[in-house]
């Protein structure tokens, strides 16, 4: 039985570890689409 506790604390520390490697590789693409938005004069204070 502890063996098996052991096989599966290895497999999980490798899995959080190839977790962080990939998001720290991941190329996430910047967003394309232009944003514009109206702003009206009445919530700025003059």
């Amino acid at each position: 039985m502890r063996s098996i506790t052991k096989i599966f604390a290895v497999m999980l520390v490798l899995a959080i570890g190839g977790l962080v490697v990939f998001l720290a590789t991941w190329d996430i693409p910047a967003p394309t689409q232009k944003v514009e938005k109206v702003l009206s004069n009445d919530r700025f204070p003059r």
